[in-house]
């Protein structure tokens, strides 16, 4: 069956975004939310008015569409407006909405030391073991290659990382002996986790299902993900007293205020810190309760 030839306007559209090196999953969620506002307008997106793209927000969030959904609907059609179509007076309406801002699910030391037991093979071990012990992202766990392991330096090189930013991590040695006996066992030659086929990384998706099934293993009854087991690394740092600044760098955060987050669920260092009340050297306790 022959494929549905693409419009010059889109052909356009992906030229921006190739030129200006979005990701292809980025340029692929664009394209989809440009294509969704053009059924909803029923002709081409190029003759739409500022009018139209107020309907089609409303219409979004009377759907109750998730917040994150529409600022990724927002952002495509900024982009559109804004650089393909060159009308920037469109989008001036155009407004993101507030997400909710929820505390990361954190696992235990126990919990995570349960899951990387129950993982399905070495390989998904090791894998989980990195995520943890690193701090990275699924993405950077999959694309690493067995070259960004140094052992004299006692490090991981994280390349191309979110934002294009490469950065160094600690590679502790209980998670060197784990990676060494994978090697060992399997000899990957490029990717240090290849996929079925050995020319390509292991996929996200892949790891993704993998984590799942451990979680299920060790009978943990947590929403469990890759970015569960980052969530926990950072927290468990804190909780440490590694300095913040320190943990920002290892998980390549651009920003303070988003690694500030984890101090919501750092357990032990919120319990460790001393109430003003116990300053005030009150006998509460002792006191008869009002009649």
């Amino acid at each position: 069956m022959l494929e549905k030839p693409i419009s010059p306007l889109r052909q356009r559209m992906i030229d921006d975004m190739t030129a200006r090196r979005f990701k292809e999953k980025v340029r692929k969620d664009y394209v989809r939310h440009v294509r969704t506002f053009a059924a909803f307008l029923g002709r081409s997106p190029d003759t739409a008015t500022s009018e139209d793209l107020r309907r089609f927000q409303l219409n979004m969030a009377q759907q109750q569409i998730s917040a994150g959904s529409i600022n990724a609907a927002v952002a495509a059609l900024r982009f559109f407006f804004n650089v393909t179509l060159e009308r920037p007076d469109l989008v001036r309406h155009l407004t993101t909405v507030n997400t909710p801002c929820r505390a990361p699910v954190v696992l235990s030391q126990e919990e995570v030391a349960h899951l990387l037991e129950a993982a399905p093979g070495l390989k998904v071990k090791a894998a989980l073991s990195v995520a943890y012990g690193a701090g990275l992202r699924v993405s950077e766990v999959v694309a690493l290659k067995v070259s960004d392991i140094d052992s004299e330096r006692m490090t991981l090189r994280v390349e191309r990382g979110k934002g294009q930013r490469d950065r160094y991590v600690m590679l502790s040695p209980q998670l060197l002996e784990l990676l060494r006996e994978w090697w060992r066992s399997a000899r990957p030659q490029a990717w240090l986790f290849p996929g079925q086929n050995p020319v390509n990384p292991m996929s996200a998706r892949q790891l993704n299902r993998a984590v799942h099934a451990a979680k299920n293993l060790a009978g943990i009854s947590k929403r469990v993900s890759m970015h569960t087991l980052r969530h926990s690394f950072a927290t468990h740092l804190l909780e440490q007293g590694v300095d913040i600044r320190v943990i920002q760098v290892l998980l390549g955060h651009a920003k303070l205020e988003t690694t500030a987050l984890y101090t919501r669920v750092a357990v032990n260092t919120i319990r460790d810190i001393k109430s003003p009340l116990e300053r005030l050297g009150l006998n509460i306790a002792n006191r008869s309760s009002p009649a």
